[in-house]
């Protein structure tokens, strides 16, 4: 989805897919439409960009290493970790309490779901060794 800025005299600036391919029976029809607006400083007057890719641009053509694959089932066990733990209702007012305890300090977690997931990855370290 586009972002977009209007002003008066019509669209000033555009940001993101403005189109992307349609899969139908199992293949892509039409390609993607991407705009980039660059915010940051430069004497360049140019700062809006529209690029026109394949349907199979972002296709992959490789296989996953073994480390892309072991990096994987580590991010599926911990998210698994992290929603079974979310609901456990005889843990929840101790970790609301180590939540709450560590969000001011430096370097802490400001939103529960980051503490669950800094938490479940420690546990799911120390188990693997």
């Amino acid at each position: 989805m586009a972002k977009m800025k209007v002003g008066a005299a019509g669209i000033e600036t555009i940001s993101g897919a403005l189109k992307r391919p349609k899969k139908q029976n199992g293949h892509n029809h039409g390609n993607y439409l991407v705009a980039t607006h660059r915010q940051a400083a430069t004497t360049n007057p140019s700062c809006q960009r529209v690029y026109a890719f394949d349907a199979d641009r972002y296709k992959r053509n490789s296989t996953p290493s073994a480390e892309e694959l072991a990096q994987r089932e580590k991010f599926a066990s911990i998210a698994r970790a992290v929603n079974v733990r979310a609901k456990d209702l005889s843990k929840i007012n101790a970790d609301i309490a180590a939540f709450k305890a560590q969000k001011d300090l430096p370097g802490g977690k400001t939103t529960m779901k980051a503490w669950y997931w800094m938490v479940c990855t420690e546990e799911y370290e120390e188990a693997q060794g």
